[in-house]
């Protein structure tokens, strides 16, 4: 469980909640909201009645809420969390995440990020851009976002983790996303960031792996493309999937029209589970993710 704190006036509070499936457990979370006068703006439940668990996130206003922000956390663990065994994780709407993007030579999904801040399509700070090569320094300072180069990252990986951690707590960041970022991070920095990196990639693993995957696929006459987002977990491309999409292809297409469409999907997944990420709208349980509407 976490719990995040700002000092700026109000907003909603958003509790992730799972926990063993029981009797009585949306009436004790909404009580605990109802009788501190809060006022619920959001909820969604799921049950797996195969694993018998329970799932909620829940959002409430807090301009009346009786509870002082800094003790919400504590009091829902004292009162309700303990009861029911449950495990919660608890955000507030106010607080700017500190993302911070790692990138080698691909431009699009960098581009397309950076454009959505701008934009301030979403709540988010971006201090620091990190690569393994120079060629997209100009494109970070076009927006005015630091930018690092650890190019030793696959000669002396140790060395270059330890500089980019370094960075990363330097600049207080809350998550990373690999916006086309060519390197395998190791064990012991995903370790630092459970489910916050977030990856992107084309659907086509495993059955075409290395550089070089959409020229594979054309070869094999491929009649879909996809691209898929998840959190980075030690296993390789093996972690909890936030976001997938796919576009159909034909023997019209050629090797570029493919990488073309692939790149579009790419983007707008990746795009996509930022987004979710962002409004706290995914619970990881195992190795699977729910996406609340």
């Amino acid at each position: 469980m976490s719990n995040q704190v700002t000092n700026t006036s109000s907003r909603s509070a958003i509790l992730l909640i799972h926990c063993p499936d029981r009797q009585g457990l949306v009436a004790a979370i909404t009580e605990f909201i109802y009788k501190n006068e809060g006022n619920i703006i959001f909820l969604e439940q799921h049950v797996d009645s195969d694993q018998e668990i329970f799932f909620m996130r829940v959002e409430w206003d807090l301009g009346k809420f009786s509870v002082p922000t800094e003790k919400i956390g504590e009091y829902f663990q004292t009162l309700i969390a303990e009861k029911y065994n449950m495990k919660w994780t608890l955000y507030f709407s106010d607080y700017t995440p500190r993302m911070a993007i790692f990138v080698s030579k691909l431009s699009h999904c960098l581009y397309d990020i950076l454009s959505r801040i701008q934009a301030e399509e979403w709540n988010v700070e971006v201090p620091l851009i990190v690569s393994n090569h120079a060629e997209l320094e100009e494109v970070a300072e076009k927006f005015g976002i630091d930018f690092h180069v650890t190019p030793n990252v696959k000669d002396d990986k140790q060395k270059a983790e330890k500089e980019q951690l370094a960075l990363l707590n330097n600049y207080n960041i809350d998550f990373v996303v690999l916006a086309r970022y060519m390197q395998i991070l190791s064990d012991n920095f995903v370790s630092h960031y459970p489910n916050k990196i977030i990856n992107i990639h084309h659907s086509f693993l495993p059955a075409f792996p290395g550089a070089r995957p959409y020229h594979s696929a054309y070869e094999r006459g491929v009649k879909i493309i996809g691209a898929t987002s998840h959190y980075v977990t030690p296993e390789l491309d093996a972690g909890p999937i936030i976001e997938q999409s796919v576009v159909g292809v034909s023997h019209k297409d050629s090797v570029e029209d493919l990488i073309r469409k692939g790149r579009d999907l790419e983007k707008a997944v990746l795009s996509k589970a930022i987004w979710y990420h962002l409004e706290r709208k995914i619970l990881v349980y195992g190795n699977r993710t729910l996406i609340f509407d």
